[in-house]
């Protein structure tokens, strides 16, 4: 897929979202460095979805502003792409057809739509439809979609919460080793801790629409379930089981 664009800044500046009287978030801030994958963790309903839609442009902000480099995003943007955790797969085209729908020229360059089904495993499956495939594969093709826009803001909304634990575990890996060769930034939302340990940079808590916690993983990559990773799982897990909800204090580690 040729030359691949580096991951852009993004930053938050203050940025919160309400609809009628309902605050959803407010004074968020985050500054994330061009490359770094970043997730973001919390309760049902904490906002946590709600700030990927405003990163993607799907959502304006009520107040603040969200930039990416120097340009302030104002709806959707060719270099953002994002993954759900429904595959959304047309089942009328063929796998690599739905992939052809993301190349960035809209020209349907079916190379570049072959190559980012090999980055996934599933070149030899480009002519299935996607009702033969399963869920882990029709995700597959879905972050092939993704990727084949060579984006350098990758959102990644629960996309592996309905996988079995081992197809699930497969696809971390996957989208891992394609972030460290694509260098783009990417943004996480996750209900699982444990993968947001195994995959972030950074892990970011949202609590009733505040960021409670925002955590540097410093451990090696690939990362081994150890006892250091248990150490960063359960610092975050304690924080977010914590009573004193709201408090609204950032706490910063670095450890």
């Amino acid at each position: 897929m040729g030359n691949h664009s580096s991951g852009a800044r993004l930053l938050i500046e203050e940025a919160g979202k309400r609809f009628g009287d309902k605050i959803v978030l407010e004074g968020v801030k985050l500054d994330i460095p061009a490359g770094q994958f970043v997730a973001i963790v919390g309760r049902s309903g904490c906002g946590k979805s709600t700030l990927l839609r405003l990163i993607a442009g799907l959502e304006e902000p009520t107040q603040g502003r969200l930039a990416l480099d120097d340009s302030e995003i104002n709806g959707i943007r060719e270099d953002t792409r994002m993954l759900f955790q429904d595959a959304r797969l047309l089942p009328w085209k063929r796998c690599v057809d739905n992939v052809k729908i993301g190349v960035k020229s809209g020209s349907g360059d079916k190379e570049k739509a072959l190559e980012a089904m090999g980055l996934v495993g599933l070149r030899d499956r480009a002519k299935e439809w996607p009702g033969v495939l399963s869920g882990g594969q029709r995700q597959r093709v879905a972050l092939a979609r993704a990727l084949v826009g060579e984006p350098r803001l990758l959102l990644l909304d629960e996309p592996l919460g309905a996988l079995d634990a081992l197809t699930r575990i497969d696809m971390q890996q996957l989208i891992e080793e394609l972030w460290a060769k694509q260098q783009f930034t990417a943004v996480l939302v996750t209900h699982d801790v444990s993968e947001a340990v195994a995959l972030a940079d950074r892990v970011i808590l949202i609590e009733n629409g505040h960021i409670a916690l925002d955590l540097m993983i410093t451990l090696d990559r690939p990362r081994e379930r150890d006892n250091d990773f248990v150490h960063f799982e359960k610092l975050i897990l304690d924080r977010i089981l914590e009573r004193g909800k709201h408090e609204q204090r950032v706490v910063s580690y670095s450890i």
